[in-house]
């Protein structure tokens, strides 16, 4: 069964298609391709959760959902990975804030 995920970071949204039965390292494989960032300094985790995502499970095995959105770190050096970088569309051009609702 076909399905898709949401990998966010920064300003950036990849839609990944995938099978409930692919492992964490094979989403992380697929990325590979777009970002050209080794599968070892990449973290995935579980918006929604903030659950980090293992290699070996599978996406069923850890609860991921068809448009769930993942969030994607990389590593900064040897030991540490970044914080989640996700920026959220500017608040302030809402069409009803400008109405003044």
């Amino acid at each position: 069964m076909a399905m898709h995920i949401r990998v966010k970071r920064e300003k950036t949204t990849y839609f990944v298609q995938c099978d409930p039965t692919e492992t964490i390292l094979d989403i992380k494989q697929k990325l590979h391709t777009l970002i050209d960032q080794p599968v070892n300094d990449q973290r995935l985790i579980l918006l929604e959760t903030g659950h980090v995502l293992e290699d070996s499970k599978t996406l069923a095995d850890q609860k991921v959902e068809n448009d769930v959105i993942v969030a994607l770190t990389l590593r900064k050096d040897d030991t540490e990975f970044e914080d989640i970088k996700i920026n959220q569309p500017d608040e302030m051009h809402s069409p009803r804030e400008a109405d003044g609702f």
